[in-house]
């Protein structure tokens, strides 16, 4: 049973997101300012803030299991530092397959100084927009892990979504840890749009 208190934070957050969607439908001139307005409360009472996504592979282990899993993935119509934090688990544009899409920790945005183990490379820092991706297996070479040590930076605006939560199988799943801030921001999404059930169902076929 969710509490009123967590449906009127829901509810602010899903209308904060229609918002968003609609004002960037706006300015890449794919509805004009009369229909704004409706495009905002079209999203907020048709949409969801999140979505599916079957996961595979050794990358992101122990987070999420190697043999296939079904992540809930939030929304992020605008990634940036006010809505996405060092240390989430995020959904990426893949920066070599552009049709595909990578799970990865967030490791550095905007701003970070980078450094390498290997003294040949000089540190950098990342650019306004950029941040740095890594796979959270420690045990897999740069090129298995498919990350940042590997493609390099990532613009912010390649950033689909966060995992929230995993399905492994239909008993074992839970939340992604993700940085306090943004778990606390998820809480009441979860709360609501979360159907085990469901993610089960999409899982088996």
């Amino acid at each position: 049973m969710v509490s009123l208190s967590t449906w009127f934070r829901y509810a602010a957050t899903k209308f904060e997101y229609s918002l968003s969607l609609s004002w960037k439908s706006y300015n890449v001139g794919q509805i004009n300012a009369r229909e704004l307005s409706d495009a905002v409360w079209k999203n907020f009472f048709q949409g969801k803030l999140t979505f599916p996504h079957w996961n595979k592979g050794e990358e992101m282990a122990p987070t999420l299991v190697g043999d296939g899993g079904t992540l809930l993935v939030r929304k992020l119509p605008f990634p940036s530092p006010t809505q996405v934090f060092v240390g989430d688990v995020v959904m990426v544009k893949d920066p070599e397959k552009t049709a595909d899409y990578v799970v990865r920790r967030l490791a550095a945005i905007e701003g970070y100084e980078m450094c390498s183990t290997d003294d040949k490379d000089e540190p950098f820092i990342l650019e306004k927009d950029q941040c740095w991706v890594l796979a959270d297996n420690e045990s897999l070479r740069p090129k298995e892990a498919r990350d940042s040590r590997l493609f390099g930076p990532v613009p912010m605006t390649n950033i689909v979504g966060r995992v929230i939560y995993a399905l492994r199988s239909a008993v074992d799943h839970g939340p992604v840890q993700n940085s306090h801030v943004a778990m606390r921001q998820d809480s009441s999404v979860l709360a609501v749009e979360l159907d085990v059930e469901e993610m089960v169902k999409k899982m088996k076929s």
